[in-house]
C-alpha cells in the first residue's frame, strides 16, 4: 500500500475511533480550513473560533498576521480552537469545512501550536 493512502487510512481509523487526535500514527495533528471553502464560510469560521479562543496572534505585527488572507487567518483560528477544545475530530469540523492534517502548517515565525 502506498504511503499516502496508508496515512489517510490511519487518519480515518483514528477519526472513526473517536479517540484523542493529538497523534495519528505517532504524528501530531493540526486543524486547517479546506481549500475548497468559500469566503463566507472562512469568515464565519474565523469569527466563531475567535469568539471562543484568544486570536491575538493574528493581530498586526504578530508572527501570524502575514500573509493577510482569509484562508490563512481562518486556518490559524480554527487550529487554535481545535487545540483549546481538545484535539478530537469533532473540534475540527466547522460544518465540514475543515481538515485534520498531519503536515505541520507552520511557516516562518508563525508556529501552529
Amino acid at each position: 500500500m502506498a504511503k499516502l493512502p496508508l496515512l489517510f487510512f490511519l487518519l480515518f481509523l483514528s477519526l472513526k475511533s473517536g479517540g484523542n487526535m493529538i497523534m495519528v500514527n505517532g504524528q501530531k495533528t493540526w486543524c486547517v480550513a479546506k481549500p475548497s471553502s468559500d469566503q463566507a464560510t472562512l469568515l464565519s469560521n474565523l469569527n466563531y473560533a475567535c469568539s471562543h479562543v484568544d486570536c491575538r496572534v493574528l493581530q498586526k505585527g504578530c508572527p501570524c498576521s502575514s500573509p493577510e488572507n482569509l484562508m490563512n487567518r481562518a486556518s490559524i483560528a480554527m487550529n487554535l480552537y481545535y487545540r483549546s477544545k481538545g484535539t478530537d475530530h469533532w473540534n475540527c469540523d466547522f460544518r465540514g469545512s475543515a481538515l485534520v492534517v498531519v503536515t505541520d502548517p507552520s511557516y516562518g515565525n508563525c508556529i501552529y501550536a
